[in-house]
């Protein structure tokens, strides 16, 4: 963060403690991708105390953050009154930073020193993390993707993935039908994999309630004893605390991708109607397969995103599969 805007921080600290107010993204994976800004917040402001708002899937996922005094759990409602709900519940502290990554105007009025609202800027667009950090005016690389845990969550993960082999972790399910790939061919590459590079491996299968079409597919792959079936049973939080132990992670442009990321585990992300230059997975272990068409080629012809077509039956398995065994080399220990 640039040192003139760290000077009125030092002020309010010798004071007590930092209020901020952040604000987080709707969506599971723009909150992930933007969660390294709270990281380095509380490494340049040890004193802060965070008040988060997310939506009701992300809002899970900060259940864990240090010096946090609550999270609020922000419900769209019609007209936006869902903007003047949130300014009840926040309007009486005098806050020393307010971090806006939804662009709002609830800032405006609100008692505070400093704020950082989002807002779109002229020129090429960047990648998510790259536009977060932008937002804090941070200078070198952009902070990474980052959840905090706490010893009983990976506790917890610890106990979930008790057990001998590495492990396959799988997230067929996406957010539309149009960037899902098929199931059926999430279980060749699974069968190719764990007859071969994850030998003796075990299987984790991650997604929501809502998915378990998509999940059953998948349960009968391998003997259950060496499955960790994990969709719909746990918290966020917990899941991606499990991913921590996978060897490698499989899934479509989704939160649990960003999830994987996030984690450090060696992350392949599906794509076809979403641009991986803006939602890419983030990090030094991850890679991004799509068929033949670029996402510039698929919306020539879908010019709308119509969540009718699935755009990904031309991404063959043995390319998935090429490139998950590229990876396992590359970032064998």
């Amino acid at each position: 963060m640039e040192r003139q805007r760290q000077e009125p921080y030092r002020e309010a600290m010798a004071h007590g403690s930092f209020p901020i107010l952040f604000i987080t993204a709707t969506r599971i994976g723009d909150a992930v991708l933007s969660s390294g800004l709270i990281r380095r917040l509380l490494e340049e402001i040890p004193h802060a105390r965070f008040t988060i708002v997310a939506g009701p899937a992300a809002a899970p996922l900060f259940a864990d953050t240090p010096n946090l005094d609550r999270v609020i759990v922000f419900e769209k409602s019609k007209n936006g009154g869902h903007w003047l709900r949130l300014w009840r519940q926040v309007r009486r502290r005098k806050w020393g930073l307010v971090v806006d990554l939804r662009g709002s105007a609830i800032s405006q009025f609100l008692k505070r020193d400093r704020r950082a609202v989002f807002k779109r800027s002229a020129g090429a667009p960047v990648h998510k993390v790259v536009e977060a950090a932008r937002l804090l005016k941070i200078e070198g690389d952009p902070p990474a993707p980052y959840l905090f845990t706490s010893e009983a969550t990976e506790a917890y993960a610890r106990e979930l993935t008790a057990g001998k082999g590495p492990i396959l972790a799988l997230a067929p399910a996406a957010n539309w039908g149009g960037k899902t790939w098929p199931v059926e061919r999430f279980a060749q590459v699974a069968i190719q994999l764990l007859d071969g590079p994850l030998s003796g491996g075990r299987l984790m299968l991650l997604g929501g309630p809502d998915d378990a079409t998509a999940i059953s597919a998948l349960r009968s792959v391998i003997p259950r004893e060496r499955t960790i079936d994990l969709a719909g049973k746990v918290e966020l939080l917990a899941a991606y605390a499990c991913l921590k132990h996978a060897r490698l992670f499989i899934g479509n442009d989704s939160g649990l991708m960003h999830l994987a990321a996030a984690a450090g585990t060696p992350t392949i992300g599906l794509f076809g109607p979403s641009d991986e230059q803006l939602y890419g997975p983030w990090g030094p272990d991850t890679r991004v397969v799509r068929g033949p068409r670029s996402f510039e080629q698929i919306r020539a012809v879908d010019p709308g995103l119509s969540q009718a077509l699935c755009h990904m039956m031309d991404l063959p398995v043995e390319t998935v599969t090429a490139a998950a065994k590229d990876l396992l080399a590359k970032t064998q220990t």
